[in-house]
């Protein structure tokens, strides 16, 4: 098998990956001293996410008699990465091509991703402003170097024109987390075609081992890989399911405000790679990877004009379907999708517990609900002046919670909506109690106290969950316009 950088020799169960002898604007391996070095720091990287699948670095050696030998006693004439042989039908760019990325598979690679970054180690001498400004300028000039006939000039330049833009919009920011550790050494390539199923589990592999500068980057801006990959792929709703569930396990909502440029540079990244090999290949190979570099190009430049903020607010009590509706409703606000803050996964960072770890009763007491819903409401106003749509999910049980959230719409300058979800109360017991690996720690008991609330005149849309999933949906949608 063929890459653009790397050629695999698949055998058996096991794996040899040879660094090609090739010069590009990101890398050299040109000598083979610095194969033997990618190969090792490759395996070192990656061993990191996925060490049953990294064997080690092997030596292909010059026989006595001729020919070649692995790790011989004679010259190393070339150095081979082994790995383990997965089944490549368990890509996830296959899982997606066959629609078998459902939001189990989504959700366990996505506490993949975040166990990754959560040991990554921190390199605040990369990354920030000087980072992205990196990756621009790398990009312009390797579509540059392409056909122009796939890549054209004047849409490359546009691209770049705008992409500088908004890198000076996103600076601050960008400096601000570089500063605060959010910069670390990253996987780096993280698309669908880098992740397998490895004994039942998700295995992120081949991740960058040739550049600190594309690899030692914002936490956020490797997931955005995933994210773009998702979304051009149509699978925008998978792509949201990611986004949001990392928002879940690590409470980084402030890494959302650069998401426009880190989804462009991603799609520009990915431009740049399909004309390269597009260049390389022939007849009806070429021609697909031409309209690949093509599309890649446009959504480049799409994503750097994002539809304005706006504020959803979903309520209703335990088991009425109001996560589910903010989730299904959050891709069609925004690209890859509205910001969904749920009350039931701060309340847990508050607490300083991991979100499927159930609290005690002093997790719900009245000062830890007041904090929670102070928490949701200031999470919410900062997403809103960072340019990004938001879909707030909490019971909002009580009039002052419901005025409150309202309130932040209103001082953000954007539009609110209202939705209050409700079902018969046997029916949202059942789902209550057929959850699981959920964050909510709701049981049909929370749900029978709840029902005793005062909850005041609702102005909110009100819909009735109770009828079939795709139905309620469109309910919502219907009430929002989508």
């Amino acid at each position: 098998m063929d890459t653009h950088i790397s050629t695999l020799f698949l055998a058996g169960d096991r794996v040899f990956k040879l660094k090609k002898p090739v010069l590009l604007p990101f890398l050299d391996f040109t000598t083979l001293a610095a194969r033997q070095a990618a190969c090792e720091a490759e395996v070192e990287i990656n061993r990191r996410a996925s060490p049953d699948l990294y064997v080690g670095v092997r030596a292909l050696t010059r026989a006595p008699a001729g020919g070649l030998e692995l790790d011989g006693e004679g010259e190393a004439v070339e150095w081979a990465v082994e790995m383990r042989r997965f089944d490549q039908e368990t890509l996830f760019d296959r899982l997606a091509r066959r629609g078998e990325l459902d939001r189990g598979r989504c959700d366990a690679l996505t506490e993949a991703v975040a166990a990754f970054h959560r040991v990554a180690p921190v390199r605040a001498d990369r990354g920030g402003q000087a980072g992205l400004d990196w990756t621009v300028a790398t990009n312009r000039l390797s579509m540059l170097a392409r056909d122009p006939s796939v890549l054209p000039v004047d849409e490359v330049e546009e691209l770049a024109r705008a992409s500088f833009a908004a890198l000076e919009r996103f600076a601050p920011r960008l400096e601000e987390r570089r500063a605060a550790g959010f910069v670390r050494q990253c996987h780096g390539d993280l698309h669908l075609g880098n992740i397998c199923l490895w004994q039942g589990r998700p295995a992120l592999f081949d991740a960058i081992e040739f550049s600190e500068d594309i690899a030692c980057i914002d936490v956020i801006y490797d997931l955005a890989f995933l994210l773009m990959d998702l979304d051009h792929r149509g699978a925008r709703q998978q792509a949201n399911w990611v986004m949001n569930h990392y928002l879940d396990l690590t409470a980084d909502f402030a890494g959302l405000a650069p998401m426009p440029l880190y989804l462009s540079a991603r799609a520009g990244v990915r431009a740049h790679v399909s004309a390269a090999m597009a260049a390389g290949a022939q007849g009806a190979a070429r021609e697909r990877l031409a309209a690949d570099a093509r599309s890649y190009l446009a959504a480049a430049r799409a994503y750097l004009d994002p539809p304005p903020p706006r504020l959803l607010a979903v309520g209703g009590l335990s088991g009425s379907g109001k996560s589910r509706m903010g989730r299904e409703l959050a891709p069609f606000l925004a690209v890859p999708g509205a910001a969904v803050v749920r009350s039931d996964s701060l309340r847990k960072h508050l607490m300083g517990v991991p979100v499927h770890d159930r609290l005690g009763p002093d997790g719900y007491g009245p000062e830890v609900t007041e904090r929670t819903y102070r928490r949701l409401y200031d999470t919410c106003a900062a997403l809103l002046a960072d340019g990004q749509a938001v879909v707030a999910d909490a019971v909002f049980a009580r009039p002052e919670q419901r005025d409150a959230i309202e309130r932040v719409a209103r001082a953000a300058g954007v539009p609110f909506d209202g939705l209050w979800l409700e079902a018969p109360a046997e029916l949202s017991k059942r789902r209550i109690a057929g959850r699981k690996a959920n964050v909510s720690d709701a049981t049909p008991q929370v749900l029978d106290h709840q029902l005793s609330y005062d909850l005041g005149a609702i102005a909110w849309t009100r819909i009735d969950s109770s009828p079939p999933k795709d139905v309620t949906l469109a309910a919502g949608r219907a009430a929002l316009g989508v």
